[in-house]
């Protein structure tokens, strides 16, 4: 069945518990990149370095981190839909406290709180998408990723437009459209069936036992680095006004979106996934490292391009992840997300330190290293990442009822 066919069971024909949780998942989405184009502003704002608000994304992430031991444990539980609704309303207190910050520590210290109450919605997000949809999960998935790459691509075009009258607003928005997500979700989700087996704290550590799933998740280390030295760090090498540096982080959203949505699956059925990951690893890492030496011009191009690359990678070592180990997949994805996470929350800290110790291109360069040391990960543990894997279609990524944690 097509899963864009308008008839029964298709995108189009979802409840409106799904459409509910779908549209609190681009907001939530949003939220990442949110700041992108305003970093600057925000610095100007709290008389804050770069590598200040840089802790932004730092403080977020590393909350975001740990609570990949937490959301599983939570939700088996109290169930997804008491999940989502707690995740949301942490949203909502401390995206609203973000914009009455006084101090560039009080906005780091709330992000750190938003970035937990994002981590519990968004890794539940997509189970309750497909236990609440009609037709079966390809679609629903379809249209949780869809959510992810909207979200993604609107985040900096939301910051850029309620960050040029001030910096303050677009976290304001942010509240306020999650408070409409809150609402949505109490009006239209019915509660979710519980898993079988409630999952422990510990359980997504011991998954990493096996060496197919530490090899994905140091790879995906390796490049969440560099991923995330793009998004945190090139607005301060743009040096634009929000409205531009909006447009420029709304077309890489745009790539993101298509390319790990549409493209991605195609080059996996063609080449199969390590080929795919290995290349476009060492595809981003030259365009990196051209963004860093290159004009301004070449940046502002090859900034956009990267979001080409990275929605392959997102798509690939999310399937990876999923089916390279024995463990259930809800466990494997936590361990996996747990330890990839912490490159998220080092680059946006490192990047303007390296910096600041040498000059503006070394940060790139190291990014470039770091994509690199990903695909070499990928090639000499090529046997680990396909002994027991399996080849993942979307009506996989969902096991025991609980979420992947996607890019």
């Amino acid at each position: 069945m097509d899963p864009f066919d308008a008839g029964a069971g298709g995108i189009l024909r979802q409840p409106k518990a799904v459409w509910a949780t779908a549209g609190a998942s681009v907001v939530a989405f949003m939220g990442i990149g949110l700041v992108d184009p305003i970093l600057p502003s925000i610095a100007q704002g709290l008389n804050a370095t770069p590598s200040q608000v840089s802790l932004l994304f730092t403080s977020y992430f590393l909350i975001t981190a740990f609570a990949m031991l937490l959301t599983g444990f939570v939700s088996s539980r109290i169930g997804g839909r008491r999940t989502l609704l707690a995740g949301l309303a942490l949203v909502v207190v401390f995206a609203g406290l973000s914009g009455t910050s006084d101090s560039v520590g009080q906005l780091v210290g709330f992000r750190a709180g938003w970035g937990l109450g994002n981590a519990l919605f968004v890794s539940t997000a997509l189970a309750v998408i497909v236990g609440a949809a009609a037709g079966g999960s390809a679609a629903a998935i379809l249209l949780y990723e869809s959510a992810l790459g909207l979200g993604m691509a609107c985040g900096p075009l939301l910051g850029a437009v309620l960050g040029d009258a001030d910096w303050r607003y677009p976290f304001f928005g942010t509240a306020f459209l999650m408070a409409v997500g809150f609402l949505c979700i109490t009006a239209f989700l019915e509660e979710q069936p519980r898993p079988a087996r409630r999952t422990s704290l510990l359980d997504p550590v011991r998954a990493l036992g096996h060496g197919g799933l530490a090899s994905a998740a140091a790879s995906a280390f390796f490049y969440n680095y560099t991923f995330f030295t793009v998004l945190a760090f090139t607005p301060f090498v743009l040096d634009m006004t929000p409205y531009r540096s909006g447009g420029v982080f709304f077309a890489w959203g745009v790539l993101l979106a298509v390319f790990s949505v549409i493209v991605a699956p195609r080059l996996q059925k063609r080449f199969g996934s390590l080929k795919v990951l290995g290349g476009s690893l060492l595809l981003l890492a030259a365009d990196v490292l051209v963004l860093g030496y290159g004009d301004h011009a070449t940046a502002v191009v090859c900034t956009i391009l990267s979001g080409a690359f990275i929605g392959v990678n997102n798509t690939v070592y999310t399937e990876l992840a999923l089916g390279v180990s024995d463990a259930p997949r809800p466990v494997a994805s936590a361990g996996y997300n747990f330890v990839r996470w912490f490159a998220a929350a080092a680059a946006p800290y490192l990047a303007p330190k390296i910096e600041e110790w040498t000059d503006v291109r070394m940060p790139f360069a190291v990014a470039a290293a770091t994509a690199a040391a990903g695909a070499l990960v990928v090639l000499l543990r090529r046997t680990a990442l396909t002994g027991e894997a399996e080849e993942l279609r979307p009506e996989h990524a969902v096991q025991d009822g609980v979420a992947v944690f996607a890019d």
